[in-house]
């Protein structure tokens, strides 16, 4: 954690220690520090504080191992690198670009990573559904129930992207124009992606989650890596174990549509006439979007609004959302369409080294316009 002032002309003296004392939200490193800060934080001291109060809502999941992937890691008692070591996934495939301690790989063998989960059978989700939906998911622990998965499995670390685009889906089905008339097709624009351009394997489990539907997904921004710029990916199998006799090994000959994505380099609005040739979205989904952070998102922000389409955007942490929501009201002139609201589908292992003390998760929180 920084401290808040840092950056204001004046060196900091030391690590930052002084918590504010009304908000516990932010840190200085001396008190000249937190004096100098307060013109600027008092404005937000409040909005932190209500913030903090749902801090144990925030860090609350299913799972059996939520103390270690959430508190100890705020408090500094653990890390994310240490949490995969514990499960043989560190710098393992897919799984390394969760650890904390290594850049992401351009040239990594996505054949590979497709194919390769690195999970037994028992912790991955790999053969079909046993049954249909019979009514929307709500949570990590209905997801996990219906796939007959142990709540000691990780995957939800790589299952959090198809599954906020399902809850996203799910939340804005009403406005999606054209989606019950295009022949059960749903196009999505899927903008600035990151690290998941190196776990696409993880949307596979749309086929699961939107089975009436062919799914096909623009990944577009300037993480693309430029020899990858117009590649095409098929889809056709839920997560790989390594059980050599596992269904997921057999050939799969009912799936006959599979997800497709396709991968685009460059800024939506500079790359948005070339995307559309194919048809326009039904849905614009943003994860950890950082509007606030970014000015590209300025002409983007613009493009989407002209559009009036549903389009769904995701953060780390509640202020983040809530500066995202300012910028999108300043740009558009409208109020969000859906208001910020917690995802039940975040990554439930907390992000590290956070400018706040505010929990921080990947996809934690959802708005949109």
């Amino acid at each position: 954690m920084e401290c808040a002032a840092k950056g204001r002309g004046i060196r900091c003296v030391g690590p930052p220690l002084r918590i504010c004392p009304r908000c516990k939200a932010v840190a200085y490193c001396s008190l000249s520090h937190q004096i100098s800060h307060w013109n600027d934080h008092r404005e937000e001291c409040e909005r932190l504080e209500e913030q903090m109060r749902n801090v144990d809502i925030v860090n609350e999941f299913p799972f059996t191992f939520r103390e270690e992937a959430t508190t100890q890691i705020c408090e500094n008692k653990g890390s994310r690198c240490t949490f995969l070591a514990r499960r043989n996934l560190h710098q393992i495939g897919m799984w390394s670009h969760e650890c904390s301690c290594r850049s992401l790989d351009v040239h990594a063998n996505l054949s590979v990573l497709i194919k390769c989960w690195n999970l037994s059978s028992m912790f991955a989700s790999c053969t079909d559904p046993v049954s249909s939906l019979s009514k929307q998911l709500s949570c990590w622990k209905e997801y996990y129930d219906w796939r007959s998965i142990p709540t000691d499995s990780p995957v939800a670390l790589l299952l959090q992207w198809p599954l906020t685009i399902y809850h996203a889906v799910q939340l804005n089905i009403p406005r999606m124009p054209n989606c019950e008339t295009s022949k059960q097709i749903i196009n999505i624009h899927y903008l600035g992606p990151d690290k998941e351009l190196f776990q696409v394997a993880a949307f596979g489990e749309l086929l699961a989650l939107l089975p009436q539907y062919h799914v096909h997904i623009d990944l577009v921004g300037p993480a693309v890596p430029e020899h990858r710029d117009g590649e095409r990916i098929n889809l056709d199998t839920f997560a790989c174990c390594d059980d050599g006799d596992c269904k997921c090994k057999m050939p799969n000959e009912t799936r006959s549509s599979p997800v497709t994505l396709q991968l685009l380099k460059g800024f939506y609005h500079d790359r948005f006439k070339d995307i559309v040739k194919d048809g326009f979205p039904h849905l614009i989904v943003a994860p950890n979007a950082g509007i606030a952070a970014y000015p590209s998102w300025k002409e983007t922000i613009e493009l989407i609004h002209l559009l009036n389409i549903p389009a769904v955007f995701t953060d780390f942490c509640e202020e983040a959302a809530h500066l995202a929501a300012s910028c999108l009201s300043s740009v558009t002139g409208c109020e969000l369409a859906l208001p910020i609201k917690l995802n039940p589908f975040r990554q439930p292992l907390a992000v590290e080294d956070s400018v706040l003390h505010l929990p921080c998760y990947s996809n934690c929180f959802m708005f949109g316009i």
